[in-house]
């Protein structure tokens, strides 16, 4: 039985091999993962919450900062709105819709992460590109300030950061969780640009005597991309967990009518014992959403990686 099952597997890695045959690797990897269950799951959690971030505005019933079931809320006996009729998740601890500011809470959570993750990519672009592309000095410079900042661990160095500034906001957070994104795009590039600058179309470029700059941008640096664009998928991830820790230790913006989950699931943690839903509503969107781009990268990195097939 045993050799019939490894028999079986062979002639189905041939199969895929030879179907593979003369097809771009983009169009190789995307019949890959439309196979892929992981894949689809991750792909339809990013896409619901993509989509419930854009209509938010639209969807939310009510405005999240108006605090429309405050006479609803009893600090002397503990009671916050429950679930009723127009309000399915109740109120929080100010009489404010909790479904309204998950909603909304999704924008923010959403602009955080992006713009993180294009910032840190952005950056890393430009040291992975000057280590990778130049080598010598360049890339010692450059790749020991690399290692010094991911000798720290990435939420304490985002926590750091977030701490330096005086003034809390929505734009440090965003700044805190880039920098710290930074060395790992640029270690992951330079290791990509170094492994072209062997490849035989680069080494026949520069003995045609093209100009280095255009052997950078042109063939090292669009064949470079590929693992970079994968690991961006994947940080994406990492940025909204890291993103709801800043704002869960108070790192954030300190005007909480414009909701996000890490400043919910902070401001709940006083009446946890007695009201859990209050956290459990935005650390479970958190982790929802934290696991769909975790899900989609890795199957990415699967099905570009010939290494990693199966």
């Amino acid at each position: 039985m045993a050799l019939k099952s490894q028999r079986k597997e062979r002639i189905d890695a041939l199969a895929e091999s030879s179907a593979d045959a003369g097809v771009s690797l983009a169009a190789s990897a995307w019949r890959r993962l439309k196979r892929n269950p992981v894949f689809v799951v991750g792909a339809v959690i990013i896409a619901v919450f993509v989509l419930v971030a854009l209509l938010a505005p639209l969807l939310a019933p009510h405005d999240p900062a108006q605090r429309v079931l405050v006479d609803q809320v009893s600090r002397a006996e503990n009671m916050i709105p429950p679930p009723q009729e127009g309000f399915p998740l109740g109120g929080d601890q100010y009489g404010r819709d909790l479904f309204s500011r998950l909603l909304l809470g999704s924008q923010q959570t959403l602009l955080v992460a992006v713009l993180a993750t294009v910032i840190g990519l952005g950056g890393g672009l430009v040291l992975g590109v000057l280590a990778g592309a130049f080598g010598g000095w360049v890339d010692s410079v450059v790749m020991r300030v690399v290692d010094v900042m991911l000798s720290v661990p990435s939420l304490l160095l985002a926590v750091s950061i977030g701490a330096l500034f005086v003034q809390q906001s929505q734009f440090t957070v965003i700044l805190a969780v880039a920098i710290v994104q930074v060395p790992i795009f640029g270690r992951l590039l330079r290791g990509t640009m170094l492994a072209q600058r062997a490849s035989d179309h680069v080494l026949a470029a520069r003995a045609l005597g093209v100009k280095e700059s255009s052997i950078v941008f042109r063939h090292m640096l669009p064949n470079a991309l590929g693992p970079v664009i994968v690991q961006a998928t994947l940080v994406l991830a990492v940025a909204i967990i890291d993103a709801a820790a800043l704002s869960f230790l108070g790192l954030g913006a300190a005007d909480d009518s414009v909701p996000e989950w890490g400043q919910m699931l902070g401001g709940a943690q006083n009446i946890i014992d007695s009201h859990p839903q209050l956290a459990f509503w935005p650390a479970s969107c958190i982790i929802l959403v934290a696991l769909g781009f975790t899900l989609v990268g890795e199957s990415l990195r699967d099905a570009l990686d010939p290494k990693r097939r199966r």
